[in-house]
């Protein structure tokens, strides 16, 4: 039942889409969006069950249609829905900079939550007084849960 349903309504937006560019005309509009990403994973995905995806690859105007909007708003790949190669062929493991840039944004973001903490006031810096090696004072916060 699930699948005549999901046929059909691929069958009606492939009538409805007919040998228009988009849904309601020349330019897309949030119809287009919102059908684009319910179409476009069912294309290109593997899927373990091929049924619907033969069904769509059926309908040729929703495959255009697919394949129009990739290549006009991810034109880097010719329609292909991966994102560009990283420059000079390398590819993210082969990084030589990936370990310094992981460091560096977990050292900034310790440096973001510690200066959080020191501007909202959950962490203080007390200055010990003159008093005898040992004795710090009681803060006020040990005061209270000492009573």
């Amino acid at each position: 039942q699930l699948y005549r349903d999901a046929r059909e309504c691929l069958t009606l937006l492939s009538q409805r889409l007919g040998s228009q560019k988009f849904f309601f005309g020349d330019s897309p509009a949030s119809l287009d969006a919102f059908v684009f990403s319910r179409l476009a994973p069912l294309l290109k995905a593997k899927l373990p069950n091929g049924k619907l995806q033969q069904h769509l690859k059926s309908l040729q105007n929703l495959c255009n249609y697919c394949t129009s909007i990739l290549s006009l708003y991810f034109p880097w790949d010719g329609g292909e829905m991966h994102p560009p190669a990283p420059p000079s062929g390398l590819r993210a493991e082969e990084d030589p900079h990936k370990r310094r840039n992981q460091l560096l944004s977990v050292l900034v973001g310790l440096v973001a939550m510690v200066g959080y903490a020191f501007l909202s006031g959950i962490i203080s810096i007390q200055r010990g007084g003159a008093g005898p090696a040992g004795h710090q004072p009681i803060a006020l916060e040990e005061e209270e849960e000492e009573e």
